[in-house]
Parts: C-alpha cells; structure tokens; sequence
C-alpha cells in the first residue's frame, strides 16, 4: 500500500507518448503481446495512451481524497456516499477509482445482496443502518436503500403499500442523519439507452465481463420508460435542501469519475487543499436534482413522455 504521507513530486515528469510507444515497440519485440497487423499496434498503443492519461489525471484528486479521509479521521465525523443510477450507468467503477488509494481501514464499500427471510420481517432500513460508518468512516452504497423507489418497483420486488411507505419516510430519515452530523452524499449516475445498449453488448461478448450481467440487466431497455418514470418521481419527492441528489452524466466514464471525485471533495472543509487543483466540476457532467427535474418536465411537455 501507498504511504499516504508521501508527498507527490510536482517536477515528476510525466511518460509522454512518445516514450510510452517506445514500452510497447520494446514488449512487442520480445514477444510479451502478440504479433497483430501494423494498424492494430497502433490503435493498442493509442488505446493505452489515452487510458494511461485518464488515470494519471485522476491521481491528483485521489491524493486530495485522501487529506479528506484523514480530515475525518481527525474531526471524527461519519460520511455516507449513495451510489444509484441504472445498470452499466458507471458506479463501481467510479467507486474503484474514488477509493483505490483511500486508508483501507477507514471506508468499508457497501453492496447489500437479496434480504434474508429475517430481515424482511424488519423495518426497512434497518440492514442498512448496521453498515452506517462509525465516526471517521466513510461508507460507499454501491446501490441503497434507493433500491425501493427504483428497482424493486419496476420488478415487482415490493408491494405498492411498502413503496408507498418508503417514499413518506425517507425524507424523515435522511433528515435525522444530517442533524446528527453524518455527511450524506447522493449520485444518481444517468446514462444514455444508446450508451447502456452498448455497454451490456460489451458485457455479453467479453469473457471478463460476462459475470456483470444479470438478468436485471437484460430486462432494463426493455423497461427502460419503466425506470425513468421511477427516477422523475424519486428526484421529485427525495431532492432536498439537506439531502441533495447530483445527477452524473457518465457516457463518459473518465468525466463521470473526474467530477465524482470533485463532488466529494467539496463536501468537507478539508485542509491544505491543492492550489493547483480545478475543483470545480463542470456544470455539463454534474447536474442538480432540481435542474434535472427542470430538463425532464421540459422533455414531458414536448414529447408527450420523459426521455432519460
């Protein structure tokens, strides 16, 4: 593991394409890849350029994130992250980027599977509530208790009453932890029809990423109206001034993961902050809950239903 205290070196030069090629031309010669055609060697060389820079732009923030969870640490306050969205939208592969250099004993990544035969006899946030962080923990839900407004509804996984007691009490209960001191952080991760169509084609024909897919997700284009109508009416009654939602555009998975990390570091006063740093997320991949709402309502009117 990284020693976190270990400064990062602003003169580092940085591999430029040039070198990077070089790497490859050297593998390539003593057989460490295949022999493909010349066009090829160059896309692959392209193609790893392009993502070796996308981390490296990454890394400056992930040593921000870091001063951020040592500030809790320090201060011993509780954060909580929501990851939500729909399937293939992007979250755990933001969540990896978001902790890949974190203390590990300070966040625990939360994925709650099925409810157990005892835990449908509970309240409904109870099980989640066992995961919440203690002081100076931060918590990511890779998916929530939001799986109520969303999934569960579209499939059937919960009566209307239990849907209906969900949406008069989360409000409530979201407030309760913000006036006790826990620092909630609510994404909402919206991809396109077009984008997700392609992401689940990836899924099915690689081998490496057959295992993501579900049978969930072989059903969410065919609901795909189903969804969005549940995502307007959860933003509509769960958007609040405590407890805010942030829509992340990710088609582009590197600007979803790049402002994400941007979002986060905002919430707390952290100190000795990068000078150099843009924190600032850009207004075209961060979007409001309410100007979300705003655009959907927009898309209504015009087209008689909601688009995304």
């Amino acid at each position: 593991m990284n020693d976190v205290n270990t400064p990062i070196q602003k003169d580092q030069e940085a591999p430029t394409e040039s070198s990077i090629s070089e790497t490859l031309d050297s593998s390539t010669a003593e057989g460490t890849i295949p022999e493909p055609t010349a066009p090829s060697i160059k896309k692959l060389k392209k193609k790893a350029l392009k993502k070796y820079l996308r981390e490296e732009e990454l890394k400056p923030y992930q040593a921000e994130l870091i001063k951020m969870q040592q500030y809790l640490e320090t201060t011993g306050k509780r954060m909580i992250i929501l990851f939500e969205g729909r399937d293939a939208s992007g979250k755990g592969g933001t969540i990896r980027r978001v902790t890949r250099y974190m203390n590990e004993k300070h966040y625990r990544v939360v994925a709650m599977g099925k409810p157990t035969e005892h835990e449908k006899t509970q309240w409904f946030f109870q099980k989640y509530i066992r995961q919440f962080p203690r002081g100076g923990e931060v918590v990511l839900f890779d998916r929530s208790w939001y799986n109520r407004a969303m999934v569960e509804p579209v499939f059937g996984f919960c009566t209307e009453k239990e849907y209906k007691n969900f949406m008069h009490g989360v409000d409530g209960f979201e407030k309760d932890l913000v006036r006790q001191g826990t620092i909630i952080i609510k994404l909402y991760f919206s991809v396109t029809k077009e984008e997700q169509k392609k992401r689940f084609s990836r899924r099915k024909h690689d081998p490496l990423k057959q295992w993501k897919l579900s049978e969930v997700d072989v059903q969410a284009q065919e609901r795909w109206d189903d969804f969005t109508n549940v995502k307007y009416e959860m933003l509509k009654r769960t958007h609040t001034t405590y407890s805010p939602w942030k829509i992340i555009r990710s088609n582009d998975k590197h600007l979803a993961r790049l402002n994400v990390m941007k979002v986060i570091l905002n919430s707390v006063p952290y100190e000795h902050l990068n000078e150099n740093l843009d924190f600032v997320p850009d207004p075209e991949i961060v979007i409001s809950g309410s100007r979300e709402l705003e655009k959907m309502e927009a898309q209504r009117l015009r087209s008689g239903k909601f688009l995304d």
